[in-house]
């Protein structure tokens, strides 16, 4: 998060595919940012001498007339340094003389920082010196207290002032211990499945449970019983899953990953078992790069062996000996992407590959991988072999880009008894399909099923004959698994997993969204909760069943949503600053309006109904009077003042006053009704709110941890009851804390699951469940309050 215009995350480097004159002007924009900062070190530098001038002052009077109460505010010692790590990028450097990098350390460890522990110069001294050398973020936070009732927060180097209320001034102690909640978060249901890119990770365990995944966490559902369990070993996305023979082992493999503090995450396998949820073993953490794509267990020799095949620039396919956590082999597959490795049926030596432009038959001897290649001869070549699976006589059967199953036969018996895999082709279904076929599956009753682009389903006999298509209406194919007795299992691209028989009609048993998701929100009085995204899809579920409602397809991509008190209605806001009602119980438009041109962050309704008030990237808030129970609006005005874009709104509880914060940080108050700002303190502090959602404010200002930037914390909520509340941050984490949370560094229980930034959580309305949204990873989690 450093200012360094040469930053490593900066939209304008080499990488990007900016124009040369945007970058320039991106460029001059962190110049100017940099001068600003600069501008405000120096201000903070004056402000701090002078209050140590005062406090020393005050000292000396003190200590002729005794303890006085005075107005000067007070800093803890990791507070001042707080605000030299502000100051990180405009510092001047230490001198080689300087002895300050030994100095510095008792400072940073100082608790309660007095005027008495260093001299004003000495401090100046450490306040002008660079903090490289410290390593520390540039973004901690300063915190300081006044008498006259406020604190007073550095995000980012920004001053945020948040006055408490009256009730509180002489009272509040910022140094006071804040209380870990009571109670905890438990995952109760996750919504969604990971098919638009990620193959063969569907699959019906002998307990009945499907097995997939979505996030980082592997889903095991019970569709009978309507039960979920969760695996929650990784600590990323997950790409790929097997299952070994025994039924009751998986191994899944995950992407690299970055933690909260920075720290690189590595790529790994994680074997488990299916049963206990424990994990077993943990390989490769440090030989793998970037992600796994491909997972296999072998099948001839008791599942002891593993194939995996990483996502590095040579896709590496290696071997290993699972339980001893030992790698037997090792080898660069291809260039190229890989779709698909597998072992062979009959000897687990042999590990088939295939991917773009290649089918490859590896033979593992000695310790090393010889390869052979799939010879296409006469058949013209295809630009990607897709998938492969085997026949039960040993023939590797391969799906490609064009629409065509080719059959490998199953080679030859040598002396030694072991099956050598053939690389030549010996039977042909050419245009099986209408483009490539994704996935192909045998069935225990020796039925092929293929499936693909073209959204059919296709059943072949023994030798190889069309007997069966089954029409599938919910996205292209992605990958098939034999369910119980007649029952088939799909994935589809559009992240649905579908459950029906070859000669009947398919049924989604779980769906998801299939683009970026942000709108959350839930309904006054039932047990239900709305879901809005990029896939301008508006997704209405009830908790207590893990059901869809209704789905309803927009023109635009969504962003955000609110419901009206009554239920009866609820707004969605889009990204180009149109938004609509839908009637909640048949889906209906009762209305369309736009406002601006630029993405609706906020929808949020008064309490009393008759106000709506939508926060815009565009800085204003629009405020909208309401009638007929959400059915009828006209416009009041819009809010102006912000000079960064609207992050969250509340209403106040007796629905006369809304709070803002913005892309900079600000709080301002509101009259709505007039669309007037509220600039008396004594006005504003004492003000019940009816929800607290805003991530600044002095109720909640302890959930910002140290190095934050004021843009990792995406969404906040306090519990109906006022005692819980939860956030969403930028590292996929559910924090869980006490309300309020006004005291410094306040702590939390904290929940993975989502692998990309948690963009919204809110509670239900009778504080049973908290719902969360991941933005990237597609995924909606349900929590239990336990």
């Amino acid at each position: 998060h450093s200012s360094l215009v040469f930053s490593s995350d900066d939209s304008a480097s080499a990488a990007s595919s900016m124009e040369v004159t945007d970058r320039i002007a991106s460029l001059e924009q962190r110049v100017q940012m940099q001068e600003d900062e600069i501008q405000l070190l120096k201000s903070a530098l004056a402000d701090v001498v002078r209050r140590l001038n005062l406090s020393e002052e005050q000292q000396a009077m003190g200590s002729r007339r005794g303890p006085t109460k005075g107005n000067n505010e007070f800093m803890t010692g990791h507070d001042i340094t707080s605000s030299l790590h502000h100051s990180y990028d405009a510092c001047e450097p230490l001198s080689s003389s300087t002895k300050s990098v030994t100095a510095l350390s008792p400072f940073i460890s100082c608790v309660t920082f007095t005027s008495c522990c260093l001299n004003h110069r000495t401090l100046e001294q450490h306040l002008r010196c660079s903090l490289s050398v410290s390593g520390i973020s540039l973004n901690c936070r300063l915190v300081t207290i006044s008498s006259e009732g406020y604190v007073k927060m550095y995000l980012k180097g920004r001053p945020i002032t948040m006055y408490m209320p009256k009730d509180q001034v002489d009272s509040y102690c910022l140094e006071a211990r804040a209380e870990l909640p009571c109670t905890k978060l438990k995952l109760d249901w996750v919504y969604g499945y990971r098919g638009r890119d990620c193959r063969s990770n569907l699959y019906l365990l002998p307990t009945g449970e499907t097995v997939y995944f979505i996030a980082s966490v592997v889903v095991l559902f019970n569709v009978d019983e309507q039960l979920q369990r969760h695996y929650t070993g990784h600590t990323d996305d997950i790409k790929c899953l097997a299952v070994h023979p025994d039924k009751i082992t998986i191994a899944t493999g995950q992407v690299a990953g970055t933690s909260s503090d920075g720290k690189q995450l590595a790529p790994h396998v994680r074997v488990w078992d299916s049963v206990s949820l424990n994990t077993l073993h943990v390989l490769g953490a440090g030989f793998f790069d970037r992600a796994l794509v491909c997972l296999s267990f072998s099948k001839s020799n008791g599942g002891n062996t593993l194939c995996v095949v990483d996502d590095s620039n040579d896709h590496v396919l290696s071997v290993w000996d699972w339980q001893r956590e030992d790698r037997l082999a090792e080898v660069k597959c291809s260039n190229e992407s890989v779709f698909a490795a597998d072992f062979h049926p009959t000897d687990s030596n042999i590990v088939v590959t295939c991917g773009k432009s290649h089918l490859y038959f590896w033979n593992l001897e000695k310790g090393m991988l010889v390869k052979k290649q799939g010879l296409f001869e006469k058949q013209e070549k295809p630009k990607f072999v897709l998938c492969v699976t085997f026949a039960e006589n040993g023939d590797a059967i391969t799906g490609d880009s064009s629409g065509n199953i080719l059959v490998w036969g199953k080679g030859t018996q040598c002396s030694s008894q072991k099956v050598i895999g053939t690389n030549r082709i010996s039977h042909v279904i050419q245009g099986a399909h209408e483009g490539s076929i994704f996935a192909l599956c045998m069935l225990r009753n020796g039925t092929l099923v293929s499936g693909g682009k073209d959204r059919r389903l296709i059943s072949w006999d023994g030798s190889y004959q069309q007997i069966q298509m089954v029409p599938e209406l919910f996205g292209p194919i992605r990958t098939i698994a034999e369910g119980r007795g007649e029952t088939v299992l799909i994935g589809t691209t559009k992240n649905f997993v579908l459950q029906g028989s070859l000669d009947g009609e398919f049924m989604p048993i779980t769906q998801g969204h299939t683009d970026e998701l942000w709108g959350l929100a839930v309904h006054p009085w039932k047990s239900q909760f709305l879901t809005c995204g990029y896939d301008r899809q508006v997704s209405l579920w009830d908790s207590s069943n893990h059901q869809l409602i209704w789905t309803k397809s927009m023109e635009d991509a969504a962003q955000s949503a609110g419901f009206h008190p009554t239920g009866a209605v609820v707004a969605i806001g889009t990204q180009i600053g149109r938004w609509l009602v839908l009637d909640t119980d048949s889906k209906d438009l009762v209305t369309v309006h736009t406002d601006g041109n630029e993405q609706l962050s906020v929808m949020r309704y008064g309490p009393d109904g008759n106000f709506l008030a939508i926060g815009s990237h565009d800085n204003y808030i629009y405020i909208y009077a309401v009638a007929e129970n959400g059915r009828k609006y006209s416009r009041v005005g819009k809010c102006s003042g912000h000079s960064s874009f609207i992050t969250h709104l509340d209403w106040s509880v007796d629905s006369q006053y809304l709070v803002s914060n913005s892309g900079d940080y600000e709080i301002l108050y509101w009259i709505p009704s007039v669309c007037k700002q509220v600039v008396s303190v004594e006005t504003t502090r004492d003000i019940e709110w009816a929800s607290y959602t805003c991530t600044l404010g002095f109720q909640v200002f302890g959930l910002w941890p140290d190095g934050s930037d004021g843009t990792d914390i995406n969404a906040v909520c306090r519990s109906n009851d006022k005692s819980l509340l939860v956030t969403g941050d930028d590292f996929g984490k559910v924090h869980l804390f006490s309300y309020p949370c006004s005291q410094f560094r306040a702590p939390s229980h904290v929940y993975g699951g989502h692998s990309s930034h948690v963009t919204n959580v809110t509670f239900l309305y009778d504080d049973s469940y908290l719902v969360s949204t991941g933005g990237k990873d597609m995924s909606v989690m349900q929590w239990r309050i336990v």
